[in-house]
């Protein structure tokens, strides 16, 4: 087993202190003597506790993007491309589920510059898969209904899972992942989009691993 890096240990350490006590009830002092680090150590990779903050933040939020930009250029169809959109970003809350619930709890004091660059990511985030919808409801394959609002039903479905999620649950991530590729592509997709489906034998079951 590899051994962690500090950053990585100071970040695992303020996963757990900001969850327990919020962001602003923990302090630099803390994060190091838990990290078994030195404020040194601490500034060396991050220049404050806010730019800890957005890493924690930015990792996640880079990961779904990286990965619908993946599902994006290595599919060619919008039915493929949105099945694999789904697994990453459901899979990201089995991979970064302590991120994801810092970030919906501590968000609010995302300040700056920092606020803007994950704002605009998020917002990147959303028009790939707002393109993703268009381009399926253009081919055919899916419902004239709002793209829009189409999108942002799939994101707030998908990022309730953080609430509910659990290693130990009945179902597994890709289980999950499955059950909401069923979900959101059959709430848009048209007769012809099924007949692409049967014809692709893109079982929902058998998604990439992403």
């Amino acid at each position: 087993m590899n051994k962690k890096t500090l950053k990585e240990r100071i970040v695992e350490t303020s996963l757990i202190l900001f969850e327990e006590k919020g962001y602003h009830g923990v302090s630099v002092d803390q994060i190091v003597k838990e990290a078994g680090a030195s404020k040194g150590g601490f500034y060396h990779n991050f220049k404050s506790k806010d730019e800890l903050l957005y890493h924690i933040h930015d990792v996640f939020i880079s990961y779904v993007i990286d990965k619908a930009q993946e599902a994006y250029d290595q599919y060619d169809t919008p039915i493929s491309r949105l099945c694999a959109i789904i697994h990453s970003f459901t899979k990201v809350f089995d991979l970064y589920k302590f991120h994801i619930t810092v970030f919906y709890q501590e968000s609010t004091y995302l300040a700056g510059e920092f606020e803007a660059v994950i704002n605009e990511k998020r917002d990147r985030y959303r028009r790939i898969i707002l393109q993703v919808i268009e381009e399926g409801q253009q081919s055919g394959d899916f419902r004239d209904v709002s793209a829009e609002i189409s999108t942002m039903a799939f994101i707030g479905m998908i990022n309730w899972s953080y609430k509910w999620f659990n290693k130990e649950g009945k179902f597994t991530i890709e289980e999950i992942a499955d059950i909401f590729i069923d979900l959101i592509l059959h709430s848009l997709i048209t007769e012809k989009g099924l007949e692409e489906l049967t014809t692709e034998h893109l079982l929902l079951h058998k998604q990439p691993s992403i």
